[in-house]
């Protein structure tokens, strides 16, 4: 099996913007695009941009652009959205009910096998094409499902419980909307922490210095 080259993280990170943009392009049946271009609809440079797909093999020709479409392609591969990777999400109240809708419309590599609550007012009711069932359940379906991936749409109180019982199960992969930092108690899981007040703040902080500086 060929080595896979080494991409950092960085890079990485820039990859879903890249393939949001391609895909756009693609849609609308444009076939090829050039580093210039794709560095003003981003905000970055050029050179930042045939750096950015040097990582992986460049695709690119000196005066011919980037065929989007096997361009995009090659992004989505590397960032794993061919694959299906069975998950399942923790609180089905009103920001669990808009991931769930998110990720049964826009498949990006993870398909929604379980959805679980406590409320008796929720539980049975059908989401995203599933019924919500109640985190009683959690250990059984675990056991005879077996997904990698758990969402956390659960409160701060609630989540550090629910992690050592995901993490007893062996799922080792997070996508976490609590302020509960799960790396710092187990350090072998991925997690992708959505942090909403730190991004309010920093929000409310540009906010605040554009209205002093004008």
């Amino acid at each position: 099996m060929q080595k896979k080259p080494y991409i950092s993280m960085s890079v990485i990170r820039r990859l879903p913007r890249y393939y949001r943009f391609l895909k756009d392009m693609d849609r609308r049946g444009i076939l090829r695009v050039s580093s210039k271009e794709l560095s003003e609809k981003l905000g970055l440079t050029a050179s930042q941009v045939r750096q950015d797909f040097n990582c992986f093999g460049g695709y690119g020709q000196q005066g011919y652009g980037y065929a989007v479409r096997q361009l995009r392609e090659e992004i989505g591969n590397i960032l794993g959205l061919n694959q299906a990777h069975r998950c399942i999400l923790l609180g089905a109240g009103n920001l669990g009910r808009a991931i769930a809708t998110h990720i049964q419309n826009n498949y990006a590599g993870f398909e929604l096998a379980g959805i679980f609550d406590n409320s008796d007012a929720i539980i049975g009711r059908e989401l995203a094409g599933l019924t919500v069932l109640p985190s009683s359940s959690l250990k059984s379906f675990c056991m005879a499902e077996k997904p990698v991936m758990a969402i956390l749409c659960i409160p701060r109180t609630a989540v550090e419980s629910a992690v050592d019982t995901l993490y007893s199960l062996g799922i080792r992969n997070y996508w976490n909307f609590s302020s509960y930092d799960i790396d710092l108690h187990y350090k072998d899981v991925v997690v992708e922490t959505v942090h909403l007040s730190d991004s309010m703040m920093t929000l409310c902080y540009r906010v605040s210095e554009k209205e002093t500086s004008s």
